[in-house]
């Protein structure tokens, strides 16, 4: 390999890590619920069109793996789980908040 020489492997893009984070069909819906106070699996089914228990609960771990959420077991009859947002969370919901805004520059332009 010559000097200078970088292999695509070797670049890390933050806003290629940044969508990364983000992408899956229900991450930003659940981001959503959460920031509504919604905390447990049973409340994001619900508040959550056709989401399979089996997809939420992956895309949950990932979450948690990319240090957007936390994750809280309760000990007790029956145990519960409850999540909540990180710092890095909490700042996700305000860009989620400005991203709103600019969808809705573009709205009127496909009416």
């Amino acid at each position: 390999m010559k000097t200078g020489e970088r292999t695509a492997e070797n670049k890390i893009c933050p806003l290629e890590t940044a969508v990364n984070s983000i992408s899956g069909k229900w991450k930003v819906p659940i981001v959503w619920q959460i920031n509504e106070g919604k905390k447990r699996p049973s409340e994001f089914l619900k508040g959550i069109g056709k989401v399979d228990r089996r997809v939420l609960n992956k895309q949950l771990s990932e979450m948690i793996e990319d240090g957007i959420l936390t994750k809280k077991i309760f000990n007790g009859l029956p145990p519960r789980v409850e999540y909540s947002l990180t710092e890095i969370g909490e700042r996700l919901i305000e860009i989620l908040w400005q991203l709103n805004d600019w969808g809705k520059l573009l709205i009127p332009e496909k009416e």
